[in-house]
């Protein structure tokens, strides 16, 4: 028999082997075009729903994802490297489900308006809130599982379908997590994942009504355009060079080990990893140090996937862009303390902790996002300097500043130009998930808030239905003064 020209099968590499043990086979534009048509009618059903029958029918996923976590985190990981993300991301999702379901009622309840016009208190007014019908998630490969459905679980609540593509690069977990889609039947009418590279992604943006985009500046260039050719919103997160601030006054072996959490977690492969360290002068070398003597308790995740602490590059490219930076930087006069270049383990590639000084801002390891497990560090003179520099970058998206005196510290934080500033602390990005909403500065994203209680509205639009309680004026009648 023949193939059909129109498929495309993608190689899908092994991080831990090198290997290409993995394909997938996009669906056409066809296909994709039919799959939103289903979804747009499965929405309609679903929005008809009360509130909370979709508040039963998210929790009842959330049991299905838990039942299931060990197949997730094993195709997840398998795609990952098996960091220790893979592993928690199935009980990360249903958590989330579970805290927007019981979320939800407040917010929409908070976000209705009702009562008489403050201008013309003849009229009454009222708000009405209407799902946004097709949401399209383009997701990244850093975190495959958790980051496809961030987006996604407010918006099925507010009442909107969902077609969701990750990464071509991570999608094994696709079919596990289907498996816990149809397992409600209902859900699986407005929720499903399609696999595919960028032409997909385009496919989908030619078919829906709203996107959410995670991924590089780049790609995330492309996705806004397209998106405002068909006058349809985007939200965009586009990664990150988060500083960290560390003053004189620090506890230094605490700041220390917070840098190094805060920068090689998941290999580095964070969109709030710490990418540059900012330390006054007069504890530089100390500080360095007390870096140095972190990062050698840090062991590599191989050859046993479950001992040590940081695993492989999830794509080669990847590691590929960090060599890179480092190059660039050893060759303006940067010097590594400790750690280096990727190396070659088993077919996957690997980083240690690597620990940079002497660099400059005319350096692509402090300009561009390296998303690796490298810490370059910087001095300082003046709190004035270290608030310049840090806010010396086209992204904003996190920051972190470390002092002895927590005035000081939130006095600087206030200063920064970034979305989430960890303070005492770094990467403490999670803590704000239900709490707060935030926004991208610069070039780290486009829209509203991802986090806290307005991100659900991203997904809804407004009416105002207003009601006339007199008889109306005539167009001879003396006109109205508004009050």
């Amino acid at each position: 028999m023949e193939q059909n020209p129109s498929t495309r099968t993608l190689p899908v590499r092994n991080p831990r082997t090198g290997e290409i043990d993995f394909h997938i086979t996009p669906p056409t534009g066809e296909e994709i075009a039919a799959i939103c048509r289903t979804l747009r009618e499965g929405q309609r059903r679903w929005s008809r729903r009360s509130l909370d029958e979709r508040i039963q029918a998210m929790s009842a996923w959330a049991v299905e994802i838990q039942k299931n976590s060990a197949r997730i985190a094993e195709a997840d990981g398998t795609d990952t490297g098996f960091s220790d993300t893979s592993r928690a991301s199935p009980f990360i999702v249903a958590l989330s489900i579970r805290g927007w379901c019981e979320d939800v009622k407040g917010i929409l309840e908070r976000a209705q308006i009702t009562g008489a016009s403050p201008v013309m208190p003849t009229v009454q007014v009222r708000s009405q809130l209407t799902p946004i019908p097709l949401l399209g998630v383009i997701s990244p490969w850093n975190a495959p599982l958790m980051m496809s459905l961030m987006d996604a679980v407010p918006a099925l609540l507010a009442g909107c379908a969902a077609i969701i593509k990750p990464s071509e690069i991570t999608p094994r977990f696709v079919g596990p997590i289907m498996d816990t889609i149809r397992a409600v039947p209902e859900l699986a009418e407005v929720l499903t994942y399609v696999v595919g590279d960028g032409q997909t992604g385009q496919q989908i943006i030619d078919n829906v009504d709203v996107v959410c985009f995670t991924g590089s500046v780049a790609n995330g260039r492309k996705v806004g355009e397209a998106c405002a050719r068909r006058f349809i919103p985007a939200f965009l997160e586009l990664g990150g060079k988060d500083p960290a601030i560390v003053t004189a006054s620090a506890n230094l072996a605490h700041a220390a080990k917070a840098v190094v959490r805060g920068a090689i977690y998941n290999t580095g492969q964070v969109c709030y990893s710490i990418e540059r360290v900012y330390v006054e002068e007069k504890v530089h070398d100390a500080f360095v140090e007390q870096l140095a003597q972190e990062c050698a308790k840090v062991k590599l995740n191989y050859p046993d996937r479950t001992v040590g602490h940081i695993g492989p590059f999830i794509s080669g490219r990847q590691a590929a862009i960090v060599d890179v930076h480092l190059d660039d930087a050893l060759a303006k006069g940067a010097k590594i303390r400790v750690g280096g270049k990727s190396e070659t383990l088993g077919g996957g590639l690997y980083m240690r902790p690597t620990v940079l000084t002497d660099v400059t801002h005319d350096m692509k390891i402090m300009q561009e996002e390296t998303f690796g497990p490298v810490i370059p560090v910087m001095k300082y003179r003046t709190e004035e300097d270290a608030i310049r520099l840090a806010n010396d970058t086209t992204f904003g998206l996190s920051a972190a500043v470390i002092s002895g005196d927590a005035a000081e510290a939130e006095r600087i934080a206030e200063q920064i130009d970034a979305g989430g500033i960890s303070v005492q602390d770094t990467f403490l990005t999670f803590a704000k998930l239900r709490k707060i909403g935030t926004h991208s500065f610069k070039e780290s994203g486009l829209g509203g808030s991802r986090t806290g209680p307005d991100s659900i509205m991203r997904f809804l639009k407004r009416k105002a239905i207003l009601t006339n309680t007199v008889p109306p004026a005539g167009i001879t009648d003396p006109p109205a003064r508004p009050r």
